[in-house]
């Protein structure tokens, strides 16, 4: 299940207070700024600082191909 439009436009990242993208398919949200993803389990969104995942240089090209690629669009702008 995808998660809520409304509850997408108000998602940031709690460190740096950006906006994030959504990878649905993967189930979780990316903040390329930081380089971290939030994993998304039972369609509630952790954004927790200790739970985020920081991916290394190829991750962060490759995610970044992907938003081009796929049109993903921030939170919020």
């Amino acid at each position: 299940m995808a998660l809520d439009a409304q509850l997408l436009g108000i998602l940031a990242c709690p460190e740096d207070k950006g906006s994030l993208y959504y990878f649905p398919i993967d189930e979780f949200l990316y903040n390329p700024r930081l380089g971290r993803k939030y994993l998304i389990r039972d369609d509630i969104p952790i954004m927790l600082l200790e739970e985020a995942l920081t991916v290394d240089d190829s991750e962060r090209l490759r995610l970044q191909e992907r938003i081009t690629a796929e049109g993903i669009l921030p939170t919020f702008r």
